[in-house]
């Protein structure tokens, strides 16, 4: 068992719990932390909205019947905000209708109470497995009339060498590793500024404005606005 408990403790992830039975809520949080996560507790839906808006969380655990918001619309506004989030519904509610419901919404998994605390960890370190998995950096990308560096942080084209800072490095890696296709905004602020709220977001686009102004060079280099979803960097022929 205790080796159990030591492998356990290797899992790293930051969860949001939202859950109106504090006692229930509270011994949730304690040994979800005993295994290494970082949880945070909100009592009801309105609170786990505001929590999970200004927060960078990597999964939500979330219980169906409380005040204020109910658990299917608080998920609904979480993935209207972010399609990809993954969702656990923890709840009473065990009848067909409900489960059906908890999936059509997009939930990763749906358990219902009781349910075994060894089973539910499990099937949180799959998901945060799934969901984290670090992507792999190329030594060095080359797109159009540029090279760069990711480790160094190096960008060459036809004006000369320059080293990024890190947020403009990760910013460029990431719209790189999806070239062509769209990068959300959602998932660059979480990834890189920790947080989805305006003021990073009014950072972001900043960012975003010296990377075009760095590869300006290149005419058939673009890094597209999307509105309201994030941006695409394409390379025209």
């Amino acid at each position: 068992m205790q080796k159990e408990i030591e492998t356990d403790k290797r899992i790293q992830g930051r969860l949001l719990i939202v859950e109106d039975d504090p006692n229930f809520g509270s011994i949730l949080a304690d040994y979800l932390s005993l295994h290494g996560l970082e949880v945070e507790l909100a009592t009801d839906g309105q609170l786990g909205w505001m929590v999970w808006q200004r927060g960078s969380f990597d999964l939500a655990l979330l219980d169906v019947m409380m005040p204020e918001i109910d658990g299917f619309n608080l998920a609904r506004m979480i993935k209207e905000r972010d399609p990809e989030f993954p969702l656990v519904f923890l709840t009473a509610k065990g009848m067909k209708e409900d489960i059906l419901e908890g999936y059509r919404i997009g939930a990763d998994d749906y358990l219902v109470k009781p349910f075994d605390s060894e089973v539910l960890l499990l099937k949180i370190k799959a998901l945060l497995q799934r969901t984290n998995r670090v992507e792999e950096l190329p030594a060095e990308f080359v797109f159009g009339l540029f090279h760069y560096n990711p480790k160094l942080r190096i960008l060459k084209g036809p004006e000369g060498e320059r080293q990024l800072s890190p947020k403009e490095g990760e910013l460029l890696s990431l719209l790189l590793l999806k070239m062509g296709d769209l990068v959300r905004r959602s998932d660059a602020l979480r990834k890189i500024w920790k947080e989805d709220n305006y003021f990073t977001g009014r950072s972001m686009d900043v960012y975003v404005a010296k990377l075009r102004k760095y590869l300006k060079a290149d005419s058939q280099l673009e890094i597209l606005n999307i509105h309201s979803e994030g941006f695409r960097l394409v390379l025209r022929s």
